[in-house]
């Protein structure tokens, strides 16, 4: 019987010999990066089984709701379980927040009146947040709702223009805003202690004052969270990282206990709260998809570590560099023209489990101001913890790169990517 090899797999999905040599060079490069992603997933994965073996997670917990959903205890118990995961005096998880930018939506307006200041100390905030404030105007805005707006510009490198903050924080402001991942910007993503740093200055400069962080993309990629670091709230979807790739839909809000339940009465009706709202039969994906999310996003980073080693190695602009620490799963990729967007999102495509032979092409999108390009074959519509790519038609042409529920599945699609360039006259090897 004939001997087959690995690469013999990877030839008849379609990759070239030229791939296969490139990549291979560059993998042994990788192992002490690896290692780093594999010493934190062991961490995480002994405290998520931590939070659920301290909440008595059983059988009865995956038990159907329906209507009101009230006395429902495997809900109950689920938010304990992202409490305590998240080092959070409480938790509100729930199929019916149905995307990171819903969650971030309820926790601004359940905590902002009108006449209060919402401040952003980190620039401008991802393009959906942008009609949720109402910096594009739109219906039910926060704007409209007569809650204002500031934001101060990050320094040219990167960082916190601490004086400008300081200068911003009223006698109004109200909240802040900090949004952990670049979202379509090419900045690098800020990590746990410099979210730390800056939640510390805001304080001391009003100490009342809330701090809330976009959590989304940044969970478990590192051994600590914002809560550990003076976080009153994180804020998260749970088809990103924690879900694992298995949970269908959600989102979720840890924090202190007055402003989450808060966020409960927005989320159904004053007098009711967190009470009502049925699990629909949801509750054991959305366990199993926490307990799994560790390794998944160590599956994740493992991609994005070796897209930005390709690519870099190819002379693209990477943010982070390869063998920079990760904050997030997001690996961004300057690429230069429009076309090599198309050309780099083909690949992700064409290595989906999932409508592999569709072809991504820019579309306008709900949310967004220029028009976007979107490659992903994913089980779960719009899941970026499932390998994907994505990014706005508009100069520097950066697409970014996230996501994989396996490593192998990651690695084909960095593999691809280079393929489908390769094929379209983008890079040579």
């Amino acid at each position: 019987m004939e001997r087959l090899e690995r690469n013999d797999a990877y030839r008849t999905l379609g990759i070239s010999d030229k791939v296969l040599s490139f990549t291979d060079e560059i993998l042994p490069t990788l192992s002490a990066a690896f290692a780093r992603v594999d010493e934190v997933a062991e961490f995480n994965q002994a405290r998520v089984i931590a939070a659920m073996q301290k909440n008595g997670v059983n059988a009865t917990h995956f038990i159907p709701t329906t209507g009101y959903g009230t006395n429902d205890s495997g809900r109950d118990t689920l938010e304990r379980v992202y409490a305590d995961c998240f080092h959070a005096e409480s938790a509100l998880v729930r199929p019916q927040i149905t995307c990171g930018t819903h969650a971030l939506y309820l926790a601004l307006s359940a905590n902002l009146l009108p006449g209060d200041e919402l401040l952003s100390p980190v620039g401008a905030p991802y393009d959906t947040l942008e009609e949720v404030i109402g910096i594009r105007p739109s219906p039910v805005s926060l704007m409209e709702y007569g809650v204002r707006y500031r934001q101060v510009e990050l320094l040219p490198d990167g960082g916190f223009d601490y004086e400008g903050i300081r200068a911003a924080i009223g006698e109004r402001t109200k909240l802040i805003t900090i949004q952990r991942s670049k979202g379509y910007a090419v900045r690098p993503s800020f990590s746990v202690a410099q979210i730390g740093e800056l939640i510390a200055f805001c304080k001391q400069c009003k100490k009342d004052v809330i701090c809330m962080v976009d959590n989304c993309y940044g969970e478990f990629t590192e051994m600590r969270d914002p809560t550990d670091a003076g976080a009153d709230l994180i804020v998260g979807s749970l088809i990103k990282n924690p879900g694992g790739g298995l949970a269908a839909t959600g989102g979720y809000v840890c924090g202190r206990r007055e402003l989450v339940e808060r966020c409960g009465y927005r989320l159904n009706a004053p007098g009711m709260g967190r009470e009502v709202g049925a699990n629909l039969g949801l509750l054991p994906s959305v366990y199993q998809g926490l307990f799994l999310a560790p390794t998944v996003v160590q599956s994740a980073l493992k991609g994005a570590i070796f897209a930005a080693a390709c690519y870099q190695k190819l002379g693209f602009s990477v943010v982070p560099a390869w063998d920079a620490p990760r904050c997030d799963i997001i690996q961004s990729i300057e690429l230069g023209s429009r076309d090599a967007m198309l050309a780099f999102c083909r690949g992700i495509q064409a290595a989906a489990p999932v409508d592999s032979y569709v072809t991504p092409i820019p579309s306008p999108m709900a949310g967004y101001e220029s028009e976007i390009i979107m490659a992903a074959g994913a089980f779960n519509q719009g899941s970026s913890i499932e390998l994907s790519a994505d990014g706005p038609i508009r100069p520097p042409y950066a697409v970014y790169y996230q996501g994989g529920l396996t490593w192998y599945h990651a690695k084909l699609g960095v593999m691809m990517s280079l393929q489908k360039m390769l094929e379209a006259g983008e890079i040579d090897l």
